[in-house]
């Protein structure tokens, strides 16, 4: 009962580079249908830049470790390179694995568009989700 433009399918890049032509068909019917598609843990395993310029993505999601590894300009310098590519690409981009304000206010100066991870919430089971998005809701119309 979700409405599909609700959705974001997250697609590991092995998936899609087993067979990149019918990878590429089943995403574009995918979006056709109103899912928007994200790449999992880019940065992670091998990384095709040929397959970002190719598939109908919407999301890029950097990858934990490079996340954790932000200790030093070196490091930093290549999530910054992975914000700038995607935003060349018209990808938004999702830092995975932030779990401290450290992080997202590192992440958000490099212009990141969205985190997940524990900083927000732990993963959470679908009853406890809604509980807590409601609490969430109710501290922002009280905060604004």
């Amino acid at each position: 009962g979700i409405e599909a433009k609700r959705l974001i399918l997250e697609i590991t890049e092995t998936m899609v580079m087993e067979d990149l032509i019918k990878g590429r068909e089943a995403l574009l019917a995918l979006r056709d249908v109103g899912v928007s598609l994200a790449i999992d843990d880019f940065g992670a395993g091998y990384s095709s830049l040929t397959y970002l310029q190719h598939l109908p993505l919407d999301s890029l999601k950097i990858d934990k470790s490079l996340i954790d590894g932000m200790v030093d300009e070196r490091a930093i310098h290549v999530v910054a390179s992975v914000i700038r590519l995607a935003q060349g690409l018209s990808l938004k981009t999702i830092a995975e694995g932030v779990e401290t304000e450290e992080q997202r206010a590192l992440i958000g100066r490099l212009g990141c568009d969205m985190i997940q991870g524990y900083l927000l919430s732990r993963p959470l089971p679908l009853s406890a989700i809604v509980h807590w998005l409601n609490e969430r809701r109710s501290r922002d119309v009280a905060s604004s």
